[in-house]
């Protein structure tokens, strides 16, 4: 079933200029000190917006995980700093949830959908008692109150990623990472979840950072797309998308400017 996205203005240029995070002539090489160095990512410098869906587009294998990651805190740059509200990120924080393409392997499968929720609240030390309106309520806000009990095995990869989705919501961050978190589902489901992360993180108001292969799925999330060349990765562009907000499905994707933004893009990755 379709979803409209019925979506607060929480990005575009609505949202405050102050970075939420930036990254200042970050590089990233592995093997620095042998013959075989190869460098992954050079002199990205790039801001993102309190509030605002920034989207990543590149080929396969320019980087764009590697970025992501960096941005997370997992990875450290070789040369540049990260930096998450002012302050230099030196490693993972709660802050910063990051949500993975390959879901399957995300949950822990000995764990009840509700368990699989609560495990950052578990983490925190939050008493049972306190976490159970916490997962109530995401389960509501995700649709899968009637998954509550069941494993992740016996969901489809959609229910999956809901409650992904719901496992990092629920430790409160202040910026959503994903990594290509639609990619391997069908077209339907995406578009669904499409709709509801826009829904989510205008209420909340919350600042995301999207990787995706999909050109379309990047113009339709996104208030801006930074488009990344080939390795070493470099940022080569960044295009303000001029959608009005809400967007749905069919409208926004007949829209001439959605057209030539996708056109835009299409160029840019074929010339590199």
């Amino acid at each position: 079933m379709q979803v409209k996205a019925k979506q607060t203005v929480g990005g575009g240029k609505a949202a405050a200029t102050t970075p939420g995070m930036s990254m200042y002539q970050v590089s990233l090489s592995y093997g620095a000190s042998s013959p075989e160095r190869r460098l992954i990512l050079e002199n990205i410098t790039l801001d993102v917006r309190e509030g605002e869906f920034l989207c990543i587009v590149g080929p396969s294998g320019s980087g764009k995980t590697t970025l992501l990651r960096m941005l997370s805190g997992l990875v450290k740059p070789t040369t540049g700093e990260v930096r998450f509200r002012g302050q230099v990120v030196s490693g993972p924080s709660r802050e910063r949830a990051i949500i993975f393409q390959d879901y399957s392997k995300a949950l822990l499968p000995w764990r009840t959908v509700a368990g699989n929720i609560a495990l950052s609240l578990e983490a925190e030390g939050m008493r049972p008692a306190d976490q159970q309106p916490i997962v109530a309520a995401l389960l509501s806000k995700m649709g899968i109150v009637r998954a509550a009990n069941q494993f992740p095995g016996q969901l489809s990869g959609g229910m999956q990623q809901r409650v992904q989705i719901a496992r990092c919501l629920a430790q409160r961050p202040k910026i959503l990472l994903m990594d290509e978190p639609f990619g391997a589902l069908d077209a339907m489901t995406r578009q669904a979840l499409q709709d509801e992360i826009l829904i989510l993180s205008g209420e909340q108001r919350m600042t995301v950072v999207f990787i995706t292969h999909d050109l379309e799925e990047a113009i339709y999330l996104g208030d801006r797309v930074v488009v990344l060349g080939d390795t070493p990765a470099r940022i080569i562009e960044t295009i303000d998308v001029d959608l009005p907000r809400p967007r749905d499905q069919l409208t926004t994707r007949e829209d001439p400017r959605f057209l030539a933004h996708r056109h835009r893009l299409f160029g840019l990755l074929r010339r590199h």
